[in-house]
């Protein structure tokens, strides 16, 4: 695609760092930066500090994930330990020891001193330049005209290459981050929402990113929700592994890739089955935690008003994860030519959408609910987990018409921007924090496919369309994507509460984060969708 005119919105928050495309990353000492809304940028790792350029606020940019021009001022990262930067009035404010700064002339190199490599500061800039922006010709704009699409898919590509690590550690291969600072680990859920994007240029790294997270898998069958080069999580996240194989594969299919999954997806599946269904009565649970604000870290919910109670709850959104997931367990067990594994997996999917169907539907709401497992009844919070049964094909024709309408319905979840994480009539719980009431890109698209599944196209594509103009506008005004939106458009994402607060003074996590992984990669995803119709 051409990018004239594109990566020109500045704003506070957008992330530069070298890409394992390009080749080598550091996880400890590679540099991260961050641009700030009065101009320069703030260095987030390996150290804080501070990039200082003359002028305040550009008027004028090009500012991608790993190079930038503003007024005269042109800056790249030749490697991940080092920043060159060309224009006259620049500085550094980095603390001694760690870092190291030389200058020549009008040129700036700041580096990790342990690395620190003087000659780059010769390095030929228009050529690195250059390089970076040759990228962008690969990749497809769908046969999109309208020029801000064009201009936020640049965005959504430039952010994705800069989440992309090398192999490190005990990860043997390429694998991506829901953003370089400060998440900077390897997720589970997150990394097959990325591999959805990613396979529509780049399905060789969409394949790596999925098999760097299944490298991680324990002796017993876990898969951590989170990863690094450094250690691991003791709970899981959404399983949605399968569905991201499956997704990757119809674009680029690969047997061998395929054969080599199965048996690790088939240990994970058993370990959730094994620990996660406290009562044995067929359904799983989320791990449930004692901070109020990240009561389901595991669910990826994590503040949701489902989990106030702090009670173990069969839950419709990890039941249908589940039930989708064995599903295509058996579609990948056909291609494979195992029957019998075929039959078993099937079997398991179809018992879990007949026990959701009994157990988690509310026929008074229209939709599925959490069910207190030691109580026995339903909660009473209607979330946009309880469409997530479309996904599998656990509703009848009958229920998903209901669930169709409580999406329309204004009073439920009819909101200016579809789809709240709460219901409008859960009015007490409601708050714009998190999953507290915000819109998840995530969810929307899952939601999405549950529509596209049971017939409902032209719903399916109004979601999808009116998502992505949610997002362009928002990058129109910032110049990134955001980890999640106002259900009622009543403020923007940065004014938004995270966990209790907005107060990004405090901590980067009492804010909305901003250049957010899946946000893009799935951006990608529902523009290619929308433009094949």
């Amino acid at each position: 695609m051409k990018i004239d005119g594109a990566l020109n919105v500045w704003g506070k928050g957008q992330l530069i760092a070298y890409s394992g495309i390009d080749g080598e990353t550091d996880y400890d000492d590679g540099l991260v930066l961050r641009s700030r809304e009065e101009g320069g940028f703030d260095l987030c790792l390996p150290e804080p500090g501070r990039i200082l350029l003359p002028g305040g606020a550009p008027r004028r940019c090009f500012l991608a994930s790993d190079c930038f021009e503003l007024d005269g001022i042109r800056g790249v990262l030749p490697e991940c330990r080092h920043l060159l930067i060309e224009g006259d009035g620049c500085s550094a404010d980095v603390p001694a020891g760690k870092l190291a700064v030389l200058r020549r002339g009008n040129r700036l190199l700041v580096g990790v001193a342990a690395h620190f490599r003087p000659e780059l500061i010769d390095a030929d800039i228009d050529a690195l330049l250059a390089e970076r922006k040759r990228y962008f010709e690969t990749l497809p704009d769908f046969g999109v005209a309208d020029p801000l699409r064009l201009r936020t898919l640049a965005k959504a590509y430039s952010q994705l290459k800069g989440q992309v690590n090398s192999a490190c550690g005990g990860i043997p291969c390429r694998w991506t981050t829901p953003d370089r600072w400060p998440h900077r680990k390897m997720w589970l859920w997150d990394s097959v929402f990325h591999a959805v994007g990613l396979r529509h240029f780049d399905p060789e790294t969409a394949r790596e990113s999925l098999r760097a997270v299944l490298s991680q898998q324990l002796p017993d069958g876990l898969i951590p929700h989170m990863m690094s080069p450094h250690g691991h999580s003791e709970v899981t996240q959404p399983p949605v592994l399968a569905f991201g194989i499956a997704a990757v594969d119809e674009t680029a299919p690969d047997r061998v890739f395929l054969a080599e999954a199965f048996p690790k997806l088939e240990r994970y599946l058993d370990w959730i089955f094994r620990n996660r269904d406290s009562d044995g009565a067929g359904l799983v649970e989320w791990a449930i935690e004692g901070d109020p604000h990240c009561r389901s870290g595991e669910s990826g919910m994590d503040n949701s008003p489902r989990f106030d109670s702090a009670a173990e709850l069969d839950a419709p959104d990890f039941n249908s994860y589940l039930s989708l997931e064995c599903e295509t367990m058996a579609a990948f067990a056909r291609k494979l030519e195992l029957p019998e594994r075929a039959a078993f997996w099937q079997e398991r999917h179809e018992r879990l959408n007949g026990l959701m169907n009994r157990l988690l539907w509310s026929e008074g709401e229209g939709i599925y609910m959490d069910r207190d497992v030691r109580g026995g009844g339903l909660t009473g919070v209607a979330a946009s987990a309880g469409f997530l049964p479309l996904i599998c094909g656990a509703p009848s024709e009958e229920q998903a018409a209901k669930l169709l309408a409580n999406l329309r319905d204004p009073e439920r979840f009819g909101t200016p921007f579809r789809i709240p994480s709460i219901s409008r009539r859960n009015a007490e719980a409601y708050a714009k924090d998190m999953w507290r009431g915000p819109v998840w890109i995530n969810i929307n698209y899952l939601i999405g496919l549950g529509l596209e599944r049971y017939g409902f196209k032209d719903e399916a594509e109004k979601l999808f369309a009116d998502t992505v103009r949610e997002e362009e506008r928002m990058y129109a005004r910032y110049g990134t994507f955001f980890e999640f939106y106002d259900d009622r458009r009543e403020c923007d994402p940065p004014e938004l509460l995270r966990k209790g607060k907005c107060a990004p003074g405090e901590s980067p996590y009492h804010q909305v984060f901003f250049d957010y992984g899946w946000s893009a990669t799935l951006y990608i995803e529902m523009v290619r969708r929308l433009a094949g119709r």
